[in-house]
């Protein structure tokens, strides 16, 4: 199977806990490894984080770290993280989720087989505490085209479950810093490049989430940041004017009027699959 970069960046808010555990899942748990992980540490972190890293060397001779002087944010750190990685596939993964065993052994198996695939993700359970303890599950479209359709509107992958060819990434552009949505802008100029996309209807990875999870897809910061994403679907015709306005309203009623608990509600019953 081809030699494949996993990608992950880590700052000083992150768990040194959940680091160990996604690190641990993405080598010593796998059925297939990578053969190499690249680490930004996205300015100082605290001494446990660094602790975990060190000790996890030994178990894992394919960590390798990419340490930033300051914080520069998640899209700028994962930009340096790409530039980075020596190997065609790299797969994204967050510091404080699990992958499944079987993972890779399936994204990179789908990409060795469909050359034309730019990129591809799949589904997530969400957890809190356990990830025996699902509360919810984010399905996202398959095919490719339904990808396209569902672009649109909101996001049509999870971040944490991406593989794709370094090539496509660097052509248009790499991640650029953009606030809550250096992920949603990639794609869209992907997109933009005609670029093929596909999802797995398999769960690819265990996701953490709790009540901050619903304050940080508010207020007004968020907001304009999700609208600077419809605002350039706009000016590039991705998207017409009717569409603009109905995502527009909708974010603004959910991100900024709601409360937390509301917000929560409605990402629940609208957004997520329960089991």
């Amino acid at each position: 199977m081809q030699e494949f970069s996993v990608l992950m960046s880590v700052y000083h808010n992150d768990c040194s806990h959940y680091l160990k555990e996604a690190l641990l899942s993405v080598y010593t748990w796998q059925t297939v490894k990578p053969s190499e992980i690249i680490l930004v540490i996205d300015g100082p972190v605290s001494d446990e984080i660094y602790e975990v890293i060190n000790t996890l060397r030994q178990d894992i001779p394919v960590l390798k770290t990419v340490p930033l002087k300051n914080n520069r944010g998640l899209g700028n750190a994962l930009r340096i993280g790409t530039e980075a990685t020596s190997n065609e596939i790299i797969a994204r993964m967050d510091s404080d989720d699990i992958a499944l065993p079987d993972r890779f052994e399936k994204e990179i198996g789908f990409l060795e087989e469909n050359p034309e695939v730019a990129m591809v993700g799949g589904q997530i359970s969400e957890f809190i505490g356990s990830p025996e303890n699902v509360v919810g599950n984010r399905i996202v479209p398959c095919s490719n085209e339904d990808i396209y359709s569902w672009m649109r509107k909101r996001c049509p992958f999870n971040h944490m479950t991406v593989a794709f060819r370094k090539s496509k990434i660097l052509e248009v552009g790499n991640y650029v810093d953009w606030h809550y949505n250096e992920d949603y802008y990639l794609w869209i100029r992907m997109a933009e490049a005609g670029y093929k996309f596909a999802n797995l209807p398999d769960t690819l990875v265990n996701v953490r989430v709790g009540k901050e999870m619903y304050a940080r897809r508010g207020g007004w910061k968020y907001f304009k940041s999700e609208k600077g994403i419809q605002d350039y679907m706009l000016r590039k015709r991705f998207i017409g004017l009717g569409t603009y306005l109905f995502n527009v309203l909708v974010r603004f009623g959910v991100q900024v009027v709601m409360p937390n608990s509301v917000r929560g509600f409605i990402f629940k019953k609208l957004f997520r699959k329960n089991k």
